[in-house]
């Protein structure tokens, strides 16, 4: 089913249970969203090549392959936005759907004003210029470019291109999700500065649900992995009982 919005954004509802799916549809659908539903993961990702969405909500307990598999699959193909709901309470099922790409977590029964209030936070993640707070002299430092159409980062042999959304190690592209991306470049912006993650839920995730401090742990984590960082040479350092800062490479 597709309900068209006339709106540049679009939405894929993968959800088996019909009350749901309708109620998902519905909601997307007043917030502008030209949605398209689904009910298996196999027909998920099909729909994620032909339809090419904005934002994706993805149950996890799908017939035939399940919510974190279809997500594994969907992030090979879109840096889309999605999020998970689930009827499971299970804290490891939270960690590997984000862990394998998901954006967000919601657990059912749920209300369509929050779902709304969530998506809505995650289209309006901030894209401020740089505006760095000034590093005492020990502080990591971090090199703002500016170009005619492009603002790059820039923290030891890290390197990111703002507006082109592109990240780098050395010379080689890192395989960032949106979200892990605007975690790196929020802290790029600021390195010497200690963010707290209930800080890092406004700027990043647009949130105020200190709940979800667990999103920002989990995609810390992920992006340390996707950095390639050794006990040895540290990018982001966490700052016990606080949050996390960048960190001088090697330190």
């Amino acid at each position: 089913m597709v309900i068209a919005s006339g709106s540049e954004r679009r939405a894929l509802v993968v959800e088996d249970d019909e009350d749901i799916r309708s109620l998902i549809e519905f909601t997307l659908s007043t917030q502008g969203f030209e949605v398209t539903a689904v009910d298996t993961g196999t027909a998920a990702v099909e729909a994620v090549r032909t339809f090419d969405p904005d934002l994706i909500t993805l149950d996890l307990g799908l017939p035939g392959i399940d919510g974190i598999e279809t997500c594994r699959r969907i992030r090979e193909l879109t840096e889309a936005y999605v999020v998970m709901i689930t009827a499971r309470t299970d804290q490891i099922d939270r960690l590997l759907g984000l862990e394998t790409g998901a954006d967000d977590f919601m657990s059912k029964p749920f209300d369509a004003h929050e779902l709304k209030a969530r998506v809505n936070a995650m289209f309006r993640r901030p894209r401020r210029p740089s505006a760095a707070v000034p590093a005492p002299a020990p502080a990591p430092a971090v090199q703002a470019e500016s170009t005619s159409s492009h603002e790059v980062l820039r923290h030891g042999v890290l390197r990111v291109d703002v507006d082109g959304r592109r990240a780098f190690k050395e010379d080689q592209e890192l395989a960032l999700t949106r979200t892990e991306f605007d975690l790196l470049t929020e802290l790029m912006r600021s390195p010497a500065r200690v963010w707290s993650r209930e800080t890092l839920l406004r700027s990043v995730w647009g949130t105020e649900w200190s709940s979800d401090t667990h999103l920002v742990e989990v995609h810390v984590g992920n992006l340390r992995r996707k950095l390639g960082e050794t006990k040895d040479a540290k990018f982001v350092r966490t700052v016990r009982g606080v949050g996390y800062r960048m960190e001088s490479p090697g330190a």
